[in-house]
């Protein structure tokens, strides 16, 4: 199989999107952005590698008419089984690391073998709670190991020291110093290795079809993806291990991704973790003008990240609170750095937190129209994607603000816009390392073709 990977290294998530010659989306993969880049890329790239043989799966199983009605279940019974096993592999070398560490600084005091004994108790409790997680019916609430890991290991840690176990700050420093190199490694695991796995917990439940099952499973694990191309973009593009003719502009890639999705666009706006892009694209998605925000992280995902922070809630958690707003309060300022000193200010006059968190979503608009007028307003169609393009709150309020200044507007949001300035770098390897001037394949943007999703999995809104 035959393809071609864009890679969108962001400050807070890094993308990968495969496309085939035709310029169709084979398969998608996300991660948390490390402080090592080079694992960051390979690890977006096998997932979006596995996504791309699920699909390869689907489609086989298909063909074979395999499982009947329970097929639907049988994909997300595996899907959810691949997830846990990748999620117990990490586990498992955060154990063996943190119980490394533990004997590694038994010389700076405190019980060493209790401390063993509760790391030991805490990744137990995790492992447990994992699979209720991954194969039950909680959700969960996140897609990346760290934040599972940390919320779990935190709970149950302070569980431990309530009891009587040692103190909570010497389990989380634990924790802490090793977090980050095992987010650092690769899973040693073949995929191959890993379907196994994940197939054989959950063959019980298909064993009529099991010897097909596994002939099908087999098939995809054998057939090779041939990367042809690999183009790189994003915040962090310039620490990608890619050859310098190999990276792209992520205004560039932002622009055409977006051009992928909504053939009709004009304007893109893109609210990431670190930085805000207002981009005026052609009717082939060729920059005309754009404007970054060019001084720090105000108005950005990051600003979010500090107030849920504040909170002590989950950055998921924000939107749904500010929609619950009744009375809005004005926010003038939007520095990241007194983000929290705000905030209590806020409260401490009186102010509800849901009315703040409503003026905080507002100010963050506004700061973006502003970007925008100065890259030449909003034109129609005016599309928003990032990270930020996920919360309602945030797209409310520029729909609110859009149409103020700008009139009836037709607002384009895909579900899946995190993944634009990848797409856009997908494209750019599928053309060959050419300009954005480079002719598309016939067809690019119409629905179910090229590199564009089929048309409902887009929301296309009237602001």
């Amino acid at each position: 199989m035959e393809c071609f990977i864009g890679i969108d290294l962001g400050s807070t998530t890094t993308k990968a999107i495969v496309v085939d010659e035709d310029g169709r989306i084979l398969g998608r993969g996300i991660t948390n952005s490390r402080s090592n880049y080079d694992v960051a890329a390979k690890v977006a790239r096998e997932e979006a590698y596995t996504n791309v043989r699920f699909s390869a799966l689907s489609q086989r199983l298909r063909e074979n008419n395999a499982l009947g009605d329970q097929l639907e279940a049988f994909e997300i019974d595996l899907g959810r089984s691949f997830a846990l096993e990748g999620y117990l592999g990490q586990l498992a070398r955060l154990e063996e690391c943190c119980q490394r560490d533990v004997f590694r600084h038994a010389a700076k005091g405190g019980d060493t073998a209790a401390i063993s004994e509760a790391i030991t108790d805490i990744i137990a409790s995790m492992r447990k709670h994992a699979v209720n997680m991954f194969m039950g019916e909680e959700e969960a609430r996140s897609d990346f190991f760290r934040d599972i890991a940390g919320s779990d290991y935190t709970e149950y840690a302070a569980a431990i020291a309530r009891s009587g176990g040692p103190a909570f700050d010497r389990l989380l420093g634990v924790y802490d110093r090793n977090i980050i190199p095992v987010e650092n490694e690769i899973d040693p695991r073949s995929f191959s290795q890993r379907m196994t796995a994940a197939f054989k917990r959950i063959a019980p439940l298909y064993r009529g079809e099991h010897d097909r099952l596994a002939q099908r499973i087999q098939e995809v694990i054998d057939e090779p993806i041939d990367d042809i191309r690999t183009v790189g973009t994003g915040y962090g593009r310039a620490r990608l291990p890619f050859p310098k003719e190999q990276i792209r502009s992520e205004i560039l890639c932002h622009g055409l991704g977006a051009h992928l999705m909504f053939p009709a666009t004009r304007t893109v706006l893109d609210i990431g973790g670190q930085d805000t892009k207002a981009i005026q694209i052609d009717e082939q998605g060729v920059v005309t003008s754009f404007q970054m925000n060019d001084r720090c992280a105000a108005g950005c995902g990051r600003y979010l990240g500090y107030i849920a922070d504040e909170m002590n809630i989950g950055l998921h958690e924000l939107a749904p609170l500010a929609m619950k707003s009744t009375c809005r309060v004005k926010i003038n300022s939007t520095c990241t750095v007194f983000a929290g000193a705000e905030f209590r200010d806020r409260l401490a006059a009186g102010q509800h937190r849901e009315d703040i968190l409503a003026g905080l979503h507002r100010a963050i608009i506004l700061r973006a129209i502003s970007l925008l007028a100065r890259s030449g307003g909003i034109r129609n169609e005016f599309t928003f994607t990032g990270g930020v393009a996920k919360n309602q709150a945030a797209v409310s309020a520029l729909k609110e603000v859009a149409n103020e200044n700008y009139g009836e507007l037709t607002t384009n949001i895909a579900p899946d816009s995190i993944y634009t300035g990848a797409l856009g770098a997908a494209e750019f390897a599928r053309r060959g390392g050419h300009g954005p001037l480079a002719a598309a394949s016939p067809g690019i943007g119409a629905q179910g073709s090229a590199a564009t999703p089929p048309k409902n999995e887009h929301q296309a809104v009237k602001a």
